[in-house]
């Protein structure tokens, strides 16, 4: 057994046939000569082993319209997708069986290869800039569908990315496809507060509530809008979606919060018949029966995993860690420092690279990461648009940066820090929390205040920093302190 690098593997799928074999057959012990077949090929292979695409070889493009797109989605190419998806709108009719055939089964595809580690962020990335662009192309398709089509819905359906979420392109395709199958989509956007969403429900006489969301704290924001549709006595469904949400969540966190019905819908080609069955009067009961069914399984399948032991405070105070404060170099200057409109140029010169890339899912150490055989190339692509982000950023003074600091007297009382004035008088005291996992003395159960003198030892101090930077607009670099 091994431990690999992730973010340095190729696509498990790209790999050469004929290699893939060889390895697969060396893993798993398959024959005394699968060592001796590896040997022999391995001449006509270096570096990953990946297939190099031949960019002169355009034989993908003689494929029916239906693979082309599914190719064009997995492999994020751009270049041909309108005229596909003007081809594939011509063979097939009607634009939502574009959406709902081809592209979504690209985007499935795509699902599949990132969930079984074979594909990476940084290509799902492509490829929903893919599918936003054939969805965009269809979209005067779409509307004047909607014109001709008779103004009978089959239910009205609320939408919304949760507060402090702005990704929607998830939630805009899942409401392309139901409003296409004749339900009314109301659409509120992203950053939507839990009391917009409920009060709109109220006011529109909704009969589905869906929310969306992408980054993690969406799945906090999902649960606090599951309790005050409790609280304020909601019966509707609420429907589940979006890249960081996931069955498990939802039956662990936020059905027990709501019990008048929630669905965890996977993808948007389960939307259409997962509404349906909602808005079913004879479906609903049996659906809503095997869900909870579903759930708890789920739920019990968690608790059987057990939880972490933890040990007593005084115990973890015991294996705190053991450092010494003989040697504290005193500031050359105490107390509040502002700094305005900060260079953001000299700020550039400390950007820790490191997150930026693990962000992208591109393992690796700065600088070795931009030479690095696999991912080399993409690191370095990513590098550059960085750096001409930060350029502009500089250049046409989008950020100003201002700081307030302030350096301090400090000692620790356990878990505790003390920070004093120039009176040696408390100004405030930080309360931090002690590791309690049983660590079984193997490593410290660490505090932040363990970093700081404790106020036992006499006529030592330390000195303990506060930063507060401020930024208009959001950073999309991380930078060291």
């Amino acid at each position: 057994m091994g431990i690999v690098n992730a973010g340095q593997l190729v696509v498990y799928d790209d790999i050469d046939p004929e290699l893939k074999k060889c390895v697969e057959d060396v893993v798993l012990n398959a024959d005394e000569q699968a060592g001796e077949r590896l040997v022999d090929i391995a001449a006509k292979f270096s570096g990953t082993g990946e297939q190099k695409d031949n960019k002169k070889d355009l034989e993908w493009r003689t494929w029916a319209v239906e693979k082309r797109l599914e190719h064009a989605l997995v492999k994020g190419i751009t270049k041909y997708i309108d005229e596909d998806t003007q081809e594939a709108f011509d063979k097939l009719g009607r634009p939502i069986l574009v959406i709902e055939g081809p592209l979504m089964s690209g985007m499935n595809i795509v699902g599949d290869l990132f969930g079984a580690g074979k594909m990476f962020l940084p290509q799902v990335v492509k490829s929903a800039r893919v599918m936003k662009k054939s969805v965009a192309y269809l979209d005067p398709f779409l509307e004047a569908e909607k014109q001709d089509c008779t103004p009978t819905s089959q239910g009205k359906i609320l939408m919304a990315t949760v507060k402090g979420d702005v990704h929607d392109i998830g939630k805009n395709i899942v409401g392309v496809v139901l409003s296409c199958n004749n339900y009314e989509i109301i659409d509120l956007g992203v950053m939507v507060p839990a009391e917009t969403i409920l009060e709109t429900a109220k006011k529109e006489n909704v009969d589905i509530i869906g929310l969306s969301g992408l980054i993690t704290p969406s799945l906090d924001e999902m649960v606090s809008v599951a309790k005050e549709m409790t609280r304020q006595g909601f019966e509707l469904p609420l429907m589940i979606g979006g890249a960081t949400t996931s069955k498990a969540h939802t039956a662990v966190k936020i059905e027990p919060e709501y019990d008048k019905g929630v669905f965890y819908v996977q993808d948007a080609s389960k939307s259409v018949g997962i509404v349906s069955a909602i808005l079913s009067t004879t479906l609903k009961p049996q659906l809503l029966a095997d869900t909870k069914v579903d759930y708890e399984i789920v739920r019990q399948r968690r608790a059987n995993k057990g939880k972490s032991k933890l040990i007593s405070l005084e115990k973890a105070r015991a294996n705190k860690p053991k450092l010494s404060f003989n040697t504290i170099v005193r500031p050359k200057k105490l107390g509040v420092h502002v700094f305005k409109d900060y260079d953001l140029a000299e700020i550039f010169k400390f950007i820790d690279w490191m997150p930026f890339f693990r962000t992208w899912e591109l393992a690796g150490k700065f600088p070795d990461i931009l030479t690095d055989k696999v991912v080399g190339e993409s690191a370095s692509q990513l590098f550059t648009d960085a750096k001409q982000m930060f350029k502009k950023v500089i250049d046409e003074k989008l950020l100003t940066a201002n700081a307030v600091i302030g350096i301090f007297p400090a000692n620790s009382v356990n878990e505790d820090i003390e920070l004093y004035d120039e009176n040696n008088k408390v100004l405030i005291i930080l309360n931090h929390l002690r590791q309690q996992l049983d660590k079984k003395g193997n490593t410290p159960n660490f505090c932040l205040s363990d970093f700081t003198r404790p106020n036992s030892l006499a006529h030592r101090t330390t000195w303990l920093r506060s930063d507060l930077v401020l930024l208009p607009l959001p950073l999309a670099l991380t930078s060291n302190h």
